[in-house]
């Protein structure tokens, strides 16, 4: 019987696809499903939810509920994972906050600049705990992680631990929706009104799946690189297998110069589209920080609303709530997708064939000038051997310079974090392509680790 752990079960969106697309699936019925939310309110929420479901669609899993995950892992063959230490727009906003103190404008401090380091260091202790009970208990499993930044999270379970791991995330979608905006009236895309672009606007999402939806099913676009910092290797119409490529770099200037500006010049300047949008891409270019010059003004590089998405955090749960107590139907549920977690597990499992457009693995030659062992992504294979990466050959080197740069930041960054080296965390700060000044990289820090002192206690031995 395979045991599916999903560690962070409470997360209103997260939790609520996952749940829907494993119990689901046929080729999964009878499995064990371990719900792990610290929340035991949210716990509460989610295993009454998987309860309904479970008993509605005779999904015949056997279901069990956990506030602490040692006591779920036992026997798991895969763990997922979407842990965050929280509250997490506060912290997010705050990262941006401090750093701006300081006069360093980052341009979105999730994945990438001093926030990047910040976020990850703060997973790093609630992460570490998990993939040291794995080892202990289930050393052979699957750890699927969906906590950003990716790259950082992947990186530390790889270099430091025993477990497998792989690292899921939709960004791949973005380049689809642009490419799809490009080429819209060549291949009969239709695009609705008001789509501005593929940056995070709670009101974009819509429109940006409608165009999304139709693209996947007519292009076969491969993309290498980094997480939320990969490219556009090739793109074929998938019917004719008509290389599309030179009509893309034909088509995307005839649009709007409105429409993700950045992308637009990145993809002008090294010749090769940049796949995650403005709104990520921003995050990793050493061009994008700059006071005077004001570049986040210049590209209309649109921040997260915090506010906004903490609201719709607390509106998804009580949603969620009522679908569990039985009041709201959940037939909705039906067409949740679960980011390539389901597929992953039922290809492993049942020793299937299936093809994944975009999964974060350790570099074993499937990008071969950028660093072994750092996490690249590209398209995988999943079957019952496992997930194995489709070789993709060297990125252009200025490019793969770029990309090579926030692989090396990240990797110090991680060591920093869990060794708690004030060393090593200042030197990643410096070699972040936001960081213009050696003073400003120590007052950011330490002011980061004086307000996060609660989350950092790997700093303060």
């Amino acid at each position: 019987m395979t045991k599916i752990t999903v560690i962070g079960a409470g997360s209103a969106s997260f939790g609520e696809n996952t749940l829907a697309a494993l119990l689901r699936s046929e080729k999964l019925r009878g499995a064990h499903l371990a719900l792990v939310d610290r929340n035991p309110q949210s716990l509460d929420i989610v295993q009454r939810l998987a309860n309904r479901l479970n008993q509605e669609w005779n999904s015949g899993f056997t279901i069990s509920a956990h506030q602490n995950h040692k006591d779920a892992l036992d026997g798991s063959n895969f763990v997922v994972s979407a842990i965050e230490v929280g509250p997490r727009e506060e912290l997010w906003k705050s990262d941006y906050d401090i750093s701006l103190k300081y006069g360093v404008h980052q341009p979105y401090a999730e994945n990438g600049g001093p926030g990047g380091f910040i976020h990850a260091a703060r997973n790093m202790p609630p992460l570490m705990e998990i993939i040291r009970d794995m080892e202990q208990a289930c050393p052979a499993a699957w750890f699927i992680n969906f906590t950003n930044p990716m790259v950082r999270i992947c990186d530390a379970v790889n270099r430091h631990s025993r477990i497998k791991v792989v690292g899921l995330c939709h960004q791949i979608y973005a380049g689809y929706g642009m490419v799809a905006v490009a080429l819209a009236k060549d291949l009969g895309i239709n695009i609705p009104e008001g789509l501005e672009g593929m940056h995070a606007d709670l009101m974009q999402h819509p429109l940006q799946h409608q165009v999304m939806r139709q693209a996947v099913p007519l292009l076969d676009i491969r993309a290498a690189g980094t997480n939320h910092f990969s490219w556009i290797v090739s793109v074929h119409e998938k019917k004719t297998g008509r290389n599309l490529y030179p009509l893309l770099k034909k088509r995307f200037f005839e649009l709007d110069e409105k429409f993700e500006p950045l992308t637009r010049r990145i993809f002008h300047d090294f010749g090769m589209f940049p796949v995650p949008g403005d709104t990520h891409l921003c995050e990793y270019l050493p061009w994008m920080s700059d006071p005077v010059t004001k570049p986040w003004e210049k590209f209309n590089i649109r921040l997260y609303d915090w506010e906004i998405m903490a609201g719709l955090r607390d509106f998804s749960l009580d949603r969620l709530s009522d679908m569990a107590g039985g009041s709201l139907s959940v037939e909705s549920l039906r067409e949740s997708d679960s980011e390539g977690a389901l597929e992953m597990i039922e290809n492993i499992t049942c020793a299937g064939e299936h093809y994944h457009l975009a999964a974060n693995l350790p570099n074993v030659g499937q990008i071969s000038n950028l660093p072994p062992g750092s996490i690249v992504e590209t398209p995988v294979m999943v079957n019952g051997d496992g997930i194995q990466p489709v070789h993709m050959g060297a990125l252009p080197e200025p490019i793969a310079e770029l990309c090579r740069r926030e692989l090396m930041t990240a990797q110090i960054g991680v060591d920093a974090a869990l060794e708690g080296s004030y060393e090593k965390a200042l030197q990643c700060l410096l070699l972040d392509p936001v960081i213009r000044d050696l003073d400003t990289a120590k007052l950011i820090l330490d002011d980061y680790l004086k307000t996060y002192k609660q989350h950092l206690p790997q700093f303060w031995k």
